[in-house]
């Protein structure tokens, strides 16, 4: 007999969401874990990113909540999730919303970067579930804000990259708040020795499931090393993320992905950057651009290597190399995900050679080399189809204020449908076609506030709350203020914090 949720022992209800969403057979982590974690037993689970590891332990938990029919108190969640990143946090909840709706369950989200005043509010009038990075998480607490005393089954989700981030010490210190008679669930793609500890300490003869091996490199991912020129580098990556679908690409650092991300659009790729200096609503902006397909490309950093699920990523870049194989392995777990088949390139350049050599062996994947330019035919066989570049990502700005331009909305010139913008004196694709971004030539200066018709030969569109027009001679173009419009566009300011 085949292996079904219902047959795992998941209550009908909940099985009844799982098909609408159109999940039917259980991965391998969820058959292993969820007869035991139905059971309340404290469980193990190590699976590789795109696993279906939030599954395996939202069922559990909320079957057992509701079985459990404990009143909801204010200020004392129910059960406590904790992730390291505000993007994992977030998809959590997507996951869970349609499970806890059913069972009659209230969830809410704690992280930083965004005012806790809501998070505050929810929490004193009572919540069954909480999802939490440790940073806010611990500031509540600490406020008197939150009490974990009442919190039945606790899970740690990505366990040891909350360890390489060094959250293990505000970790600690929220397990030792919550009662030692309560479920444990940890769930971590490799068990590092920071992460037994917290197992040796938190959980109770815990059962262990592992659904796959340490080194996981995926039998329907198949790895690439480009070795390129460093004259070559960009053509090279230009001409793989022209390709049709989705695609990440990954730099080391923050200064990278935005310069990659601006050399893209320039080029007329629509990409978009993810890295730990946005706001929180900046990167919520980044993910909903990518979701509706009004940016193809998403350069980030590390940041994005964990927690970050978009449907049909078929192709993930290493523009830099890592520096160490776990990240390697977490990378290209964008693709590839759930039994999909996936391709992962790193470009490499002469000074890398031993680098990645080292790299690859130590992730436990032999990659096929090959030396390429961006005519060679290589590239279209891993990246197969037309090469498009119609235009840039260009962020909207938002809707004027009171006072502007009479329809509440920014005023747009409109050419075929397609935003032309400027860059450098000459005439560059600002927008994708039906964008509905506002048209721009060199000269063209815009008005301030919405309050004035624009003026100067570029047509310029008015411009209200800090939205930028192109400059007077400069052709430079470009919304500032980061403003949406439907899938939203990445606004990009300092300060954030992952896991806070």
């Amino acid at each position: 007999m085949s292996t079904t949720f219902r047959t795992l022992g998941v209550p009908s209800s909940l099985v009844s969401v799982l098909t609408e969403r159109r999940i039917t057979t259980p991965t391998p982590i969820q058959a292993a874990t969820l007869p035991d974690s139905l059971a309340g037993r404290d469980v193990l689970g190590r699976g590789r990113t795109g696993s279906g590891k939030t599954y395996a332990f939202l069922l559990p938990l909320v079957a057992r909540l509701s079985a459990s029919r404990a009143p909801r108190r204010p200020k004392a969640p129910r059960a406590l999730i904790l992730a390291p990143t505000r993007e994992l946090v977030a998809q959590i909840e997507e996951a869970l919303a349609p499970l806890a709706a059913t069972a009659g369950l209230r969830t809410r989200t704690v992280f930083g970067g965004v005012g806790q005043n809501p998070q505050v509010t929810a929490i004193r009038q009572g919540v069954d579930i909480v999802v939490a990075c440790p940073g806010r998480l611990e500031d509540l607490i600490g406020q008197g804000h939150v009490s974990l005393e009442a919190v039945e089954i606790t899970i740690l989700d990505e366990a040891d990259h909350m360890a390489d981030l060094g959250f293990l010490p505000g970790v600690r210190r929220i397990m030792d708040r919550t009662p030692r008679s309560g479920q444990r669930m940890l769930f971590s793609a490799t068990l590092d020795v920071g992460v037994d500890v917290i197992v040796k300490r938190y959980l109770n003869s815990p059962v262990t499931h592992q659904a796959d091996s340490a080194q996981s490199p995926v039998a329907t991912m198949s790895h690439h090393v480009l070795h390129v020129s460093n004259d070559q580098h960009l053509p090279v990556l230009l001409d793989l993320v022209a390709a049709p679908g989705r695609t990440v690409v990954f730099t080391r650092t923050k200064h990278r992905a935005k310069k990659l991300a601006r050399q893209l659009n320039a080029s007329g790729v629509p990409a978009v950057e993810l890295h730990g200096n946005l706001s929180q609503n900046a990167r919520t902006r980044t993910m909903e651009a990518l979701h509706s397909g009004a940016a193809t490309t998403l350069v980030a950093t590390d940041i994005a290597a964990r927690g970050i699920h978009v449907d049909d990523i078929g192709l993930v870049v290493h523009a830099d190399p890592p520096v160490e194989h776990k990240a390697y392995l977490h990378r290209s777990g964008r693709t590839a995900r759930a039994g999909n088949e996936g391709t992962v390139i790193t470009l490499m350049t002469d000074d890398q050679v031993r680098d990645v050599r080292d790299l690859t062996r130590k992730a436990g994947i032999k990659p096929t080399t090959t030396r390429v330019d961006a005519k060679h035919p290589l590239l279209s066989q891993l990246a197969p189809g037309e090469r498009s570049y119609a235009g840039g990502f260009v962020p909207e700005v938002p809707a004027p204020s009171a006072g502007g331009s009479g329809s509440g909305r920014r005023s747009r010139n409109r050419t075929s449908g397609t935003a032309q913008g400027s860059r450098n004196g000459a005439p560059r694709q600002g927008a994708r076609t039906g964008s509905g971004q506002s048209s721009r030539t060199s000269g063209g200066q815009g008005s301030r506030n919405g309050s004035q018709p624009s003026r100067g030969n570029g047509g310029q569109s008015s411009r209200g709350n800090g939205g930028q027009g192109s400059r007077t001679g400069g052709g430079r173009s470009g919304a500032r203020s980061g403003g949406r419009s439907g899938g939203g566009a990445a606004a990009f300011s300092a300060g954030s914090r992952i896991g806070r």
